[in-house]
């Protein structure tokens, strides 16, 4: 299923496609090879993010398999869902009680935003005029955007009020994730996993970018392209494709755009930056997910 959503993406933007990919085959190989170390190395913080949010020590092997299977599964359902589902199992596989594994990926889901938001704005602050962000979210469609999310909290606390068990449900959950959220917040080395990771996978993602930037000559800041791809991963949010499929590469490449870039560079970059992080880690995340299925690690 990956793979034929990324196939349906490719197909129907070919021309593009194959204009990035035209680009990048006369890239700097020197600035593509620490891209993909760079790749490589943003398993490093998501593991971290993910310890640091469940009391319990995970083993360390089977931790990094279980996230780069679960970059794979994320690309069946939207939201980042597919990822939970193989974390869920990963935890309980590894002892952690089902309401505590759910509250750790509720804090796991919570820290992550916040991370990359705490970089964008600590970002923005240091450089308030680098990037021109208007053109890539317009006043109406953020308006539009704030006016969906309160209809949606609206919606969810009305079913809570109406729907007893639920709301006794959801409250003893709360109640049991707030204490593991305290538990977890008076050991020094779990906040430093958590607050570490949240922080550490959107820089390396933008260290990503700007190295396939570079390889690609494109004549844009350091500080303007990770600030692009802070800013087009925080819009891409609020249309919850499964791994970000079209929504990213779209707000990505405005971003470019946006921040000075000609629009075959822009185009090129974001072919190789979703190539590196996305697409060529599909089809070995899928087999190591069979495997550990297999050896019932998950």
């Amino acid at each position: 299923m990956p793979l034929v959503l990324v196939a349906v993406w490719v197909a129907w933007n070919w021309p593009l496609f194959v204009s990035g990919l035209a680009r990048l085959r006369g890239a700097d190989p020197g600035w593509l090879l620490a891209a993909a170390v760079a790749t490589v190395a943003c398993w490093v913080p998501v593991c971290l993010l993910r310890q640091g949010a469940v009391l319990e020590p995970l083993p360390v092997g089977r931790l990094f398999a279980s996230q780069v299977a679960a970059g794979s599964a994320n690309h069946l359902l939207p939201a980042g869902l597919g990822a939970h589902v193989v974390n869920l199992r990963f935890m309980h596989s590894c002892g952690v009680p089902t309401p505590r594994a759910c509250a750790a990926l509720a804090l796991y889901s919570l820290a992550g935003p916040v991370g990359r938001y705490a970089l964008l704005i600590a970002l923005m602050a240091a450089a308030p005029d680098a990037l021109p962000l208007g053109g890539l979210l317009p006043v109406e469609r953020g308006g539009l955007a704030v006016l969906v999310l309160l209809g949606a909290c609206a919606l969810v606390a009305a079913v809570l009020w109406w729907v007893r068990p639920l709301r006794g449900a959801v409250r003893d959950f709360l109640g049991s994730a707030l204490t593991d959220v305290r538990a977890l917040h008076s050991r020094p080395a779990r906040v430093l996993a958590l607050w570490c990771g949240a922080i550490g996978f959107p820089a390396l993602q933008a260290t990503v970018l700007v190295a396939v930037a570079r390889a690609l000559e494109i004549p844009v800041p350091t500080l303007d392209l990770a600030l692009a791809y802070l800013a087009a991963t925080a819009v891409a949010g609020f249309v919850p494709t499964p791994g970000g499929v079209g929504s990213v590469e779209a707000a990505l490449g405005f971003a470019l755009v946006g921040a000075g870039s000609p629009v075959v560079e822009a185009t090129s970059a974001v072919v190789g930056f979703r190539l590196l992080t996305v697409w060529l880690p599909l089809l070995p995340g899928a087999l190591l997910l069979a495997s550990l299925v297999r050896r019932k690690v998950i």
